[in-house]
This record gives structure tokens, sequence and C-alpha cells, in this order.
């Protein structure tokens, strides 16, 4: 939500959740194991990463056939724009990036503040 004041985009945000949706389409080549240590990998971020205020993850299973070979979708909440402004650069979001990459096809990302 923003106040009356607010521009969309602007830092004068309410209180409220800062979602971060980060969608994978993983290379053939990579093995079930490599996925699993991917998703593993970033399972593991809220525990090293304080400034995660909450996380999700699943895997697509919609009948439509929409996704575009994006397979696994995660979702970081964050208090705060600036816990977000911790967190991209964070040691441990640097290493799972690391993980990640080999076996990245596709990568999506959307942030929003969550309005109820």
């Amino acid at each position: 939500m923003m106040t009356a004041d607010a521009e969309p985009g602007s830092e004068k945000m309410e209180k409220g959740t800062l979602r971060h949706v980060v969608m994978f389409k993983f290379k053939d080549s990579s093995s079930d194991s490599d996925v699993q240590s991917v998703v593993d990998a970033f399972r593991a971020l809220p525990k090293r990463i304080p400034e995660i205020a909450d996380f999700e993850y699943g895997t697509n299973n919609s009948p439509e056939g929409l996704n575009e070979g994006l397979t696994h979708c995660f979702l970081v909440s964050f208090k705060s724009e600036e816990d977000r402004e911790k967190y991209l650069p964070h040691p441990a979001h640097k290493e799972f990036v690391g993980v990640l990459k080999p076996h990245l096809d596709k990568v999506v990302v959307i942030d929003y503040w969550a309005d109820k």
C-alpha cells in the first residue's frame, strides 16, 4: 500500500510486505540432483540472512501450460526495501547464485508491495 502522497515506485510506503518472486527454468542438461542442490541452497537462505521475513517455494503444477518452461517459484518476503537491499549483495545470496548459475536457463523476477 502507498500513502496518499506517494508515487508508484517511491519509498513512501506504508508498512506492509515486500514480495520478491523468483521463477526458474533449469537447463535440460541439469540433473534432478543438480536442481535439488539449487533448491536446497535457496531454502537455506532464510537461516543465513536475517532480513528475510518469510520464504516459501514450490514447483509448477498449473494445467494451463503457460509457464514457458519455468518450473520452480520462490517467494521471499521482506519488511522493507532496506532489508531487500541488504539481501541482494549478502555473501550468502551471492554464494547461492554461484550454485544456481551453472544450471540456470531462464529466470523471471518480480518484486511488489503486497496490497490486500
